[in-house]
């Protein structure tokens, strides 16, 4: 009898139709069956000896909550019996309020019994409130900003289910080696009970960074000659691709995005997808133009367009890109399409477009170092700076920071401008709000934001933190234009200042869009009454006022 390994996973949601993520214990036919009467099913593939299936459900009916329940050959398999939690439900959006809760950077947490070193679990905490009043308040959608698992840093436990399979000693050590090893990172983190009730119950949108793949993942040219001289390298780059595949891209999907998938139809075909799984992902490391892992989703009048920074880079020292002239191309055709039939334009890149200015501008300085601006010995410096440093984000990239600030004023100028155009983001730990102003006093009719939220469940160490708000500070500024100067960079088309923040903590930042009006609330899960209880506490909220 097959039994539900993982999930279910509640994806893509919209007026009437959605989409269930399921891993099973062996082939089956998984079925969805809602409480009003819609159901649909699909049959399992194999990718390495797993077997999965995304349940298409149409007919749904628009602004109702249904419960379901999933069945694997017709046995109920979901929800699990004595389950301390509310029936798993998928709700349809009503056309009004559209309440998108996002972060990054999630260690797994720890199981009860044992002692969480880096303090309670935002997500968890979040399902908490949610179980507890089901009727509730709760997102439409969770915006997952990257590093939904950490290949590269392994819980105890983790380390002592692979010494037993293989030793630790050997490269690459302490890390994930396989797709196998991947699935293992999966299991820990999504059957946490809360999270795995949480996922079932609401609509989640994802996309990777580094540490589902590597910490530093495509930094530069040179890291990735690096890399690729290492013996372990193309199997750790071919089961992160292939995992992301399975266990996060599928779900971005809509049904019909996925019914035109030649990817998905051949692994769907296949009696083993592996090879071809494979296949794609080796397309997709040697060339990733190719490849898209961009995606776009409408929430009634909310646009969200998730873009991909981290495989889709251009890595030429001379010709850097954050993402590739074609991923450019294909962001301006979403954002552009049907101008005025939304009112908020929620770009997702899980690296900061503005950072604290401080960093912004040592990143600057870091790359016109290492294109040669000030000669060979300053350009292997830069590169070892790029690498200690983690210099990677939208600011590394010059000329694709500009491209991006001349899109956004561009998108957010006109009669059919959006009220809101936001840079959601996580990776560096903290959070914050921050405003820019364009230098050239071509405002843009939208209120444009940088929104950035991080960790969900990390931590970040004192020398860090005192940095990030050094790097806000006035001789922080000083300092980066001196750096801004050394390197010979151009002042960048915007400046910008901080509005909210810094924040630190395990948070989530939730926008409540209705209309042309948006609110920005930052919730962080904090320990009360002597640690027996933990629960999300708001810690700001303020109303986003269109221009």
């Amino acid at each position: 009898m097959a039994e539900l390994r993982l999930g279910p996973l509640l994806r893509y949601v919209d007026g009437s139709s959605a989409t269930f993520w399921v891993e099973t214990s062996r082939p089956c036919t998984a079925e969805v069956r809602c409480a009003d009467g819609s159901s649909g099913e699909a049959r399992t593939f194999q990718i390495a000896g797993h077997h999965y299936a995304l349940v298409p459900v149409s007919g749904l009916t628009p602004g109702t909550r249904t419960a379901y329940e999933v069945r694997l050959d017709d046995v109920p398999v979901w929800p699990l019996p004595d389950s301390a939690f509310p029936p798993s439900v998928v709700r349809t959006p009503d056309g009004e309020a559209v309440r998108v809760t996002f972060g990054s950077c999630r260690w797994a947490a720890p199981p009860e019994h044992e002692h969480d070193p880096v303090g309670p679990d935002a997500l968890d905490t979040l399902a908490d409130r949610i179980a507890g009043a089901p009727d509730g308040e709760r997102p439409d959608v969770l915006l997952l900003l990257g590093d939904q698992v950490y290949a590269d840093e392994l819980s105890k436990a983790t380390l002592a289910w692979i010494a037993a399979r293989r030793g630790l000693d050997d490269p690459p050590g302490h890390q994930i080696a396989d797709y196998e090893e991947y699935t293992r990172l999966y299991y820990e983190s999504w059957l946490d009970p809360e999270i795995r009730w949480l996922l079932s119950t609401v609509p989640s949108c994802m996309i990777f960074d580094d540490h589902d793949v590597i910490d530093d993942w495509n930094t530069s040219a040179a890291w990735v000659a690096d890399m690729r001289e290492t013996p372990w390298w193309r199997e750790r780059i071919l089961s992160g691709l292939t995992s992301y595949w399975v266990y996060q891209h599928l779900g971005n999907l809509s049904p019909h995005e996925l019914s035109e998938d030649p990817v998905y139809a051949a692994v769907r075909e296949s009696p083993d997808g592996t090879d071809v799984l494979r296949a794609f992902a080796a397309q997709a490391d040697a060339d990733p133009a190719s490849v898209r892992w961009s995606y776009r989703r409408d929430f009634g009048r909310v646009r969200v367009v998730m873009l991909d920074t981290r495989a889709a880079r251009v890595l030429d020292e001379q010709n850097r890109r954050m993402i590739d002239p074609g991923e450019a191309q294909w962001l301006r055709e979403q954002a552009l399409e049907d101008p005025g039939s939304y009112d908020h334009l929620l770009i997702g890149t899980s690296l900061p477009w503005l950072l604290p200015p401080l960093v912004h501008d040592a990143e600057s300085w870091n790359a016109a170092l290492c294109v040669g601006e000030r000669g060979d010995r300053w350009a292997r410096f830069g590169e070892k700076v790029r690498r200690a440093a983690d210099l990677e984000h939208w600011a590394a990239f010059p000329s694709s920071f500009t491209a991006l600030t001349e899109f956004i004023a561009q998108v957010g100028s006109g009669d059919d401008a959006p009220a809101t155009v936001c840079v959601l983001s996580g990776d560096v730990h903290h959070a914050y709000v921050a405003e820019p102003s364009w230098v050239d006093g071509a405002q843009p009719d939208a209120r444009v934001l940088q929104l950035t939220c991080s960790p969900v469940h990390n931590s970040v160490p004192f020398y860090i933190k005192f940095g990030f708000r050094f790097g806000w500070s006035r001789l922080g500024r000083r300092i980066g234009h001196r750096l801004r100067r050394h390197g010979r960079c151009p002042h960048p088309p915007v400046d910008w200042g901080r509005s909210g923040g810094p924040w630190f903590g395990n948070q989530l930042m939730t926008l409540t869009l209705r209309g042309r009006s948006a609110t920005l609330r930052l919730d962080q899960a904090r320990e009360v009454r002597g640690g027996d209880d933990v629960r999300l506490e708001t810690v700001d909220e303020s109303v986003l006022t269109p221009r």
